[in-house]
């Protein structure tokens, strides 16, 4: 499946960044475009899904050294910030069955591939959503949808700056997470925008595997 991939650069103002999925979401139901893919830096912020226990974020969101954002994902809260690589993928579920569940396992799945070009082992926790190295959770995933266009999507923390953010909330509400970075796992220095290239081939590939899966299943 091809990704018209786009590197919006450090920095970005979470609106801005919100703005421009909202933008590709309208476009590729008004037909104008195929399915997006927006990786960035992140200025600061936290954010969380639409809920009412917001106990991730702490008692008081005063005491957070950055902005909270609540966005229309699922999920408790999570931090993106500079040395983060956050992605948007935009992508039409129609033809991946509708099935959401199966989207968030393609994240990840691309996800984990790519970080074993970087000699690091990573996968899953049975239960929790994301990508693990053992016990540390190197990759956050909220999804939402709207007429069935995917937006949102993953953060996975590359440089050590990456983690900075994460100590003054409890990410994703899960008690006693330790967060990691790849730099940490791999023991060496790594750019941002080099693992979001490696990462582009191996998003593609595990689409075009689910949409062939669901059209050999369609034909039995």
């Amino acid at each position: 499946m091809r990704l018209q991939h786009q590197w919006l650069g450090q920095n970005i103002d979470y609106q801005q960044g919100l703005d421009l999925q909202n933008q590709c979401v309208q476009n590729i139901i008004d037909g104008k475009t195929g399915n997006q893919l927006l990786n960035l830096e992140h200025s600061p912020v936290y954010t969380i899904g639409r809920t009412r226990d917001r106990s991730s974020l702490g008692n008081q969101t005063s005491h957070l050294p950055h902005p909270v954002v609540e966005i229309s994902r699922g999920g408790q809260a999570t931090y993106h910030g500079p040395g983060q690589l956050t992605g948007y993928p935009i992508i039409d579920l129609h033809p991946l069955g509708n099935d959401l569940h199966a989207y968030i396992r393609g994240l990840e799945e691309a996800l984990i591939r790519t970080c074993s070009e970087f000699n690091v082992v990573a996968g899953r926790r049975e239960g929790l959503t994301g990508v693990w190295v053992e016990n540390r959770k190197l990759a956050s995933i909220g999804v939402g949808v709207r007429k069935w266009i995917a937006l949102h999507g993953y953060a996975i923390n590359i440089t050590r700056e990456s983690l900075n953010g994460f100590f003054a909330i409890t990410p994703c509400g899960i008690d006693g997470v330790q967060m990691t970075c790849l730099e940490n796992e791999c023991g060496t220095d790594v750019d941002v925008r080099a693992f979001a290239d490696k990462l582009l081939p191996h998003l593609e590939s595990v689409l075009a595997e689910m949409q062939q899966a669901r059209e050999t299943s369609a034909t039995k």
